[in-house]
């Protein structure tokens, strides 16, 4: 029996606002994270990814405030990511009700930060989270990016997850920096590049916006499939949609 595949509303947060732009730009409001956070618990998500997408380009800590708040509205796993750079990082976001954290510009810059927070507090608990862009510049043709996709590293995307993943690091979340916000579907050529490498699980972002794109990712290599612009900006019942075109494509869900 395979595992169900898991449905992941994501919660791109700047100055305390649930923000979604367009290949990581041109940010407009959709809504209270707190709020938000409370609708897809009740509509059925399976977790809740929240990223402080301006954390690492200001150099400033995630929003504990906000986390705490959320943490206690949802009974789902939440996984929080933006501005993680330290073992003391992760542990004031468990502290503050997070179930995991995802980690991307400062691993980048010291890998070894993964082995430490892995050392710590065990796998489960730690996100890779890679934002990659198609480029001509690395071998595999996909370029790590950090800063919120804001600063391209020259970093082959394939070795990186691989590395990770012999890091210890638990899952990947693997966001398609072309695909974000377009809403034209997953990025499949480059889930499957990646699950070319790794055996951790996959969770597919960047490009969804219809039900009928989560299928797909599933079939290239993805273990969970994240979205944001169709959550927040589509009807109430999107979640449910959604696991209905996976359960219609033979995929189990919860």
């Amino acid at each position: 029996m395979s595992l169900a595949v898991r449905v992941i509303p994501c919660l791109d947060v700047d100055a305390g606002r649930v923000v979604k732009g367009v290949n990581f730009a041109d940010l407009r409001d959709a809504g209270d994270p707190v709020e938000l956070a409370h609708r897809y618990n009740s509509a059925g998500a399976d977790e809740l990814t929240f990223l402080d997408v301006t954390a690492s380009t200001a150099e400033r800590e995630t929003t504990y405030e906000v986390v705490t708040r959320t943490a206690e509205e949802v009974f789902i796993p939440l996984t929080v990511g933006g501005g993680v750079r330290s073992v003391d990082d992760v542990d004031r976001l468990l502290k503050v009700g997070a179930d995991k954290a995802s980690i991307n510009t400062a691993a980048v810059a010291r890998p070894a930060v993964i082995n430490e927070i892995v050392a710590r507090f065990g796998n489960q608990v730690l996100v890779l989270s890679a934002d990659v862009r198609r480029s001509d510049q690395t071998p595999s043709g996909y370029e790590v990016t950090t800063h919120g996709g804001r600063r391209g590293t020259g970093i082959d995307a394939l070795d990186w997850c691989r590395e990770a993943s012999e890091r210890g690091v638990g899952e990947i979340l693997l966001n398609s920096i072309d695909a974000d916000g377009t809403q034209d579907g997953f990025d499949t050529e480059m889930i499957a590049a990646v699950r070319a490498v790794t055996t951790v699980p996959l969770i597919a972002s960047g490009g969804a916006g219809a039900p009928e794109h989560f299928p797909p990712a599933v079939e290239a290599g993805a273990d969970a499939v994240l979205a944001a612009s169709m959550f927040h900006f589509g009807p109430a019942d999107m979640i449910a949609r959604v696991k209905d075109a996976l359960r219609q494509a033979g995929h189990p869900v919860r």
